[in-house]
């Protein structure tokens, strides 16, 4: 039998003082510094001591806190990539009174987002990865072990997204993402599905979403994924049960329709739809950790094509509120699709809070790069929650102004509403679509996120890889368990 055998218990076995070989190696501490050092064959009968690591992975940890052990869990799943064992043990300690061990959460999410790789259509087979990890509990083993539990569901969950948004559109059309909501659902006892086609989007009223999909030989689609556990959570003002919906951007892929994009910025458009994929695995993994609320994850799926039938820049679109529409560019399409479900989850699930969350605008990212999304909300005890739990996390996010005063320049000569600036001299393009979209909350407790640039990673670093990032999934979930 293989011994599962960790840093510390090799270092006894093989009579080495950690500290001094950290101090010869240049071992620094810093969280994610890593030292490899081989260690010698011992020349006894043993079976046992012949089967010894050979190799003793030294992490720095940094201050200890939950960013710093993300980074260390990530650092070691790469240091060790390529290794045929890959056994760790680690001591696992928790401040008193808690009942959780925070960093061994975040130790095992960074271990396995960094371990894990989301889409593969490679001949050669894949390089050996982490295969378990160990942790010396003590009489903690129990509060350890949740701890270790909910990292792999927050990772799995991360995960979920991750694949759905690698996917390449030609697969990852809107019927195929229906399917796997489908497939997900059937696997967890709280959560039910409902996936309406093209015709009930017609009929019901849902012209944007159709208007967006118009062209597309892969019809549009709308999904809606309901966790609703035995003992839902109350709201302590009237009691009843809270709902909380999650509607997620689903622009499966996105030319830019007539408003064509450049080639060079078509390439990452697989990943339009990561709102979607967020929303869907959050309410999974709502479900997975027994989250007390009712949760509703509602995805519009659809495909931004360019061709004879698409709609075109100057149309007027009716939303499923009766909002009219003006259609500046149609390369602004997510707003649509948004609009549409956000006014339907609003009037027909009668939420207390509706979140959305999109990679909807260039300006986010102009304006917060790859490492926050931006967070619209008149709710301040909302915008406070989400931003501490997105430092806890690793998911941060950066509170934006909703600026009353730019809502003029969604101003139509012909319509209720243009969905892009038709002032030239306004900038602001995150926060005046954030304008847009608000209107169709129905004045409920709204939330909007906008991930345009943390959903898309263009190098690996820590726990994330290149490409799409299933940023989100954990924030929200923490942000829904502890409401």
């Amino acid at each position: 039998m293989q011994p599962r055998t960790g840093t510390a218990d090799a270092a006894v076995m093989y009579g080495v003082d950690l500290a001094d070989l950290a101090d010869l190696t240049g071992a620094t501490g810093a969280a994610g510094d890593v030292v490899v050092v081989p260690l010698p064959t011992l020349l006894v009968g043993s079976a046992v001591w012949a089967s010894l690591p050979r190799r003793l992975v030294l992490v720095g940890v940094g201050d200890s806190g939950t960013t710093a052990l993300r980074t260390a869990g990530a650092a070691l799943a790469r240091a060790v990539t390529g290794r045929v064992l890959t056994t760790v043990g680690l001591e696992a300690r928790r401040t008193r009174g808690q009942d959780s061990v925070p960093g061994v959460t975040a130790f095992v999410e960074g271990a396995l987002l960094a371990s894990t790789s989301a889409y593969r259509q490679k001949s050669s087979a894949p390089p050996p990865r982490l295969d378990s990890l160990t942790f010396a509990a003590g009489k903690d083993a129990e509060r350890v072990g949740r701890s270790a539990d909910e990292g792999v569901a927050l990772a799995r969950g991360t995960m979920i997204a991750r694949t759905l948004a690698a996917t390449p559109a030609a697969v990852a059309t809107p019927a195929w993402i229906a399917d796997r909501a489908v497939e997900l659902a059937d696997a967890e006892p709280t959560l039910t599905v409902e996936v309406h086609d093209e015709t009930w989007l017609a009929e019901q009223g849902f012209a944007s979403v159709v208007a967006v999909g118009a062209e597309s030989p892969n019809p549009p689609r709308l999904v809606v994924v309901t966790h609703d556990p035995d003992q839902a959570a109350t709201t302590p003002a009237s009691g009843e049960p809270r709902t909380v919906v999650v509607v997620g951007k689903g622009i499966t892929y996105d030319t830019g329709g007539l408003a064509l994009k450049p080639r060079e910025s078509m390439v990452a458009m697989k990943t339009d739809m990561t709102g979607a994929a967020v929303a869907l695995a959050t309410v999974v993994t709502a479900a997975r950790l027994g989250v007390g609320h009712r949760v509703v994850a509602v995805l519009p799926l659809a495909e931004n094509a360019i061709g004879a039938a698409a709609y075109r820049p100057g149309d007027v679109v009716r939303t499923w509120d009766g909002t009219t529409v003006e259609i500046g560019n149609t390369d602004a399409e997510g707003r649509m699709v948004l609009a549409d479900a956000l006014a339907w989850a609003a009037d027909t699930l009668e939420p207390d809070t509706i979140l959305d969350v999109a990679t909807l605008t260039g300006a986010a990212t102009a304006a917060l790069g790859r490492t926050h999304a931006a967070l619209f909300t008149a709710d301040d005890v909302a915008a406070a929650a989400l931003s501490a739990v997105g430092e806890t996390a690793g998911e941060r996010v950066w509170r934006l102004p909703m600026v009353a005063d730019y809502a003029a320049a969604l101003d139509s000569a012909v319509a209720d509403v243009s969905h892009v600036s038709t002032d030239p001299t306004m900038r602001a393009g995150a926060v005046t679509a954030a304008l847009f979209l608000e209107r169709f909350a129905h004045g409920r407790r709204w939330i909007h996120l906008d991930i345009a640039g943390p959903a898309r990673s263009p190098k690996a670093s820590r726990e994330l890889p290149t490409g799409a990032t299933g940023f989100g999934v954990r924030l929200l979930t923490r942000w829904l368990r502890d409401l």
